[in-house]
């Protein structure tokens, strides 16, 4: 690579940075120590690898949220990790959405799943909150359930009488720990492809 090639990168690079944001994607969870590496906590997990990949840092406030301004693929994105707690998941998602003007097939949500196993994908076009309160938050403030989503996986309840709060509330174990970063990993590789408008490859080739 010659230095005209590396200077004709980092224009491009200046430039794309200085671009209008086409795409907003959210990790679910609840800020605070005392809730990282639970399972309610998967959509952060996501994004901040997702933002350690691209050299970023989500730590700017903004939207009732961290975010952090990055380019994927060539399309400018904020990542957003709202801090209203789950259950309000939506107020912030819905001022960021309002003041870039961008539509709900833009917005990328990842949250956890507790119908599906630990380590599992599930890549959906649409559809219900399926009782995620923050997919409800999010439906509910924005009219909408045509959005995007990533669901992760996080494993069932050990038995039907045990405690919701509790379980989604918990810590991964070791060997959960692994999957999870597998599954995050993934995650990535399918945020990377919906962005450039290829869900039916991201859904294809990771759905569980």
């Amino acid at each position: 690579m010659s230095i005209f090639d590396v200077f004709d990168r980092i224009s491009a690079n200046s430039n794309a940075a200085r671009g209008k944001i086409e795409y907003v994607i959210a990790g679910l969870g609840n800020p605070g120590l005392e809730y990282e590496n639970t399972r309610h906590n998967a959509g952060f997990m996501v994004l901040d690898m997702l933002a350690e990949q691209l050299g970023e840092k989500i730590d700017r406030l903004k939207f009732k949220g961290k975010t952090a301004e990055v380019t994927i693929e060539g399309k400018r994105c904020l990542l957003l990790k709202p801090t209203t707690y789950m259950n309000n998941s939506g107020e912030a998602i819905v001022q960021a959405l309002e003041f870039y003007k961008i539509e709900a097939d833009h917005l990328i949500v990842v949250c956890d799943d507790i119908s599906l196993d630990c380590g599992k994908l599930r890549i959906r076009r649409k559809g219900s909150h399926g009782g995620h309160n923050g997919l409800r938050s999010i439906c509910e403030l924005t009219g909408r359930d045509d959005f995007p989503r990533i669901k992760m996986g996080v494993g069932k309840k050990p038995h039907p009488d045990y405690d919701l709060a509790k379980w989604v509330l918990g810590k991964f174990g070791n060997e959960d720990s692994e999957k999870m970063a597998e599954s995050a990993k993934n995650a990535c590789e399918c945020i990377k492809l919906m962005v450039q408008d290829k869900t039916d490859e991201a859904m294809n080739k990771y759905n569980s």
